[in-house]
Parts: C-alpha cells; sequence; structure tokens
C-alpha cells in the first residue's frame, strides 16, 4: 500500500483547534495505527510564518508549491466569509483538484472551495450558521445544511466545528477501510459511526461508559446485538420508554432516526467483518441483522457503490 500524502493549508489568523482536527485524524493518530499510511505536510497559503486566531505564531517549511505531490487537500476553514481568499491559494486548489488530488473544506473551508469553482453544481455543506450565505452566493450550489458532511466523490465538505472530525474519519474509512477508521477513532477517543446524513444539530452527544446514562447504556448494548430483529416497539420497550418518546430521544441524542442508525451500524460492522475475517458473505449478513445476503447486498451497494465481495478483495485483510 502506497503512502497517502495530506495536505493541509494554513493562513494568517486560523483556528488552531479547526487546524488540529486533520493534523490529529490523518497524522498523529494514524501515525499509531497499522494500515493507515498517511503522511501529513501542512502548507502556508500565504507567508511561512504565521499567527493563529488564538495570537500564537505557526510556522512550516512546506508552501502551495508542496500540493503538487498531495492525494488529499485539505482546507480546515477560513477567516473571513466576506474576505477574498489568496487568488494563488485558488489556482493551486484548481490545479490539484485537475490532477485527481481529493479536495477537502472543512467549516468555513467550503468558501475557499466555492470560490475556486470547485462547488459549481455540486451537494454541498458548512457551518449551519452560514448555509443560508453560502447558498445566497453561490446559487448554484446545492447546500445542504442538515448535513454533518458531503461526499461527492473528489471533492468533500463538512458541517462546523467537531464535524470535521466526522468528515475526516470518513474519509480515512474510505481510503484504509472501516477498521482502521475505528481504532484511529477509539485512540481519539471520539465515536466512530456519526454518518455524513446525520444532523448538524444533536442535542446531547452520544456518550459511552458513562455511569447512570441509561440511555447511552442500551444504546451500547444495540450495538453488540445488531443480528436480532429490532423493532422501534421492542426497542422502545427496552429502553423503558413509549414509542413517541423513545424516537423524540433518539433522534435528539444521534441525530438521526432509529433505521438509519441501525442501518449505518449493520453496514459498518459489515465492513469490518469483510475486511477482517473469511467469514462467508451470507453468514456476516446474519451476524449484522440483515435478513439475507442479497439483502447485504442491496444496502451495501446503495451506501457504498460497491459489492461487499469487491469490498473484501480492496480492503481484506
Amino acid at each position: 500500500m502506497s503512502e497517502t500524502i495530506v495536505a493541509i493549508i494554513a493562513f494568517n489568523n486560523i483556528s488552531p483547534f479547526l487546524l488540529s482536527i486533520p493534523c490529529t485524524v490523518f497524522g498523529e493518530s494514524s501515525r499509531f495505527i497499522d494500515g493507515a499510511g498517511f503522511k501529513v505536510i501542512v502548507c502556508s497559503a500565504e507567508k511561512r510564518r504565521l499567527q493563529s486566531s488564538a495570537g500564537f505564531d505557526i510556522s512550516t517549511s512546506h508552501s502551495l508549491c508542496d500540493l503538487e505531490s498531495a492525494d488529499v487537500v485539505v482546507v480546515p476553514s477560513w477567516r473571513d466569509t466576506n474576505e477574498e481568499p489568496p487568488a494563488a491559494l485558488l489556482k493551486a486548489l484548481r490545479s490539484a483538484h485537475q490532477r485527481g488530488a481529493t479536495i477537502v473544506g472543512l467549516c468555513l473551508g467550503a468558501y475557499i472551495l466555492a470560490a475556486a469553482g470547485l462547488l459549481d453544481n455540486r451537494p454541498a455543506t458548512t457551518h449551519w450558521g452560514w448555509c443560508a450565505d453560502l447558498a445566497k452566493r453561490y446559487p448554484n450550489i446545492d447546500v445542504r445544511p442538515d448535513v454533518l458532511y458531503v461526499d461527492d466523490g473528489d471533492v468533500i465538505t463538512s458541517a462546523g466545528v467537531a464535524a470535521g472530525i466526522d468528515c475526516c474519519l470518513h474519509l480515512v474509512r474510505r481510503l484504509r477501510g472501516a477498521d482502521v477508521a475505528a481504532r484511529v477513532a477509539k485512540l481519539m477517543v471520539v465515536p466512530p459511526y456519526r454518518q455524513g446524513g446525520q444532523a448538524q444539530f444533536v442535542d446531547m452527544p452520544i456518550r459511552t461508559n458513562t455511569c447512570g446514562d441509561k440511555f447511552s447504556k442500551n444504546l451500547e448494548w444495540l450495538q453488540q446485538h445488531l443480528d436480532l430483529p429490532h423493532t422501534i416497539d421492542s426497542l422502545a420497550e427496552r429502553f423503558m420508554m413509549s414509542r413517541r418518546t423513545f424516537t423524540r430521544h433518539f433522534r435528539a441524542r444521534t441525530g438521526t432516526t432509529v433505521g438509519a442508525w441501525l442501518l449505518n451500524q449493520r453496514l459498518s460492522l459489515a465492513q469490518r467483518l469483510l475486511e477482517t475475517t473469511t467469514k462467508p458473505i451470507d453468514l456476516i449478513a446474519r451476524e449484522t441483522g440483515f435478513a439475507s445476503d442479497v439483502l447485504l447486498r442491496f444496502h451495501f451497494n446503495k451506501a457504498l457503490s460497491t459489492t461487499p465481495s469487491h469490498y473484501r478483495r480492496e480492503f481484506g485483510s
């Protein structure tokens, strides 16, 4: 497996936290994971020595010229949506995209991708507070305000702040498989199962191993028993809630519906079993809660645009 070079764009007055998200997912955490194979370079879009929004300086030995070798280019945000990005940066992004690099815009980084023309006639998202402005300013973009991230193949955008973690983990999964992504997430102590279609608004994050939190404990139990034929009524009974209260709380806590969450969990488990075992696909279908291998193949292809057999050939150990 060849090394994947991830170039992360830095600029003056950048948020240290937003810059740290791709650096941590692809760099600090991934280097402890066998099979990750990422090399991170931070490239300045302006001068080599930058000042962060927190007041301290950031220096890097890489410039926009180094984007020529990158497989993935990440724009972590942008300092001012009313400021036109540097022409050199826009040109470098277009060039990287034209030669086949995947371009990622986290949070307000979508504005830079839009200014470069990379989001024309594409679906995209950004921080919920700026979705309406992005749609008004760039009417040819299909702005989706109610999702965590949008993967449109060679261009990916995410919602605000922490959704960038979900987006980067999604890309790790796409490039290296579900098992590597899950191990990176575990090392970062974040949940690996937030899918792009989930809502930006989640009343309370899902917590794990929290004493006294019955909802989270039941959710963990559900993750460990995906092979069972769950229904909303049976789950509402286990969670000791009425059907209406359960569905409302479930969406508030996970950002999605019970059916969508179960499907995503089952597909994620199927991916890991395909990667790490030689079990027959019909057995994997049963162990992940799909009624048959035909149903597994259908949902797998619909969600991942490939077949379980082809996925195993690509990512199986």
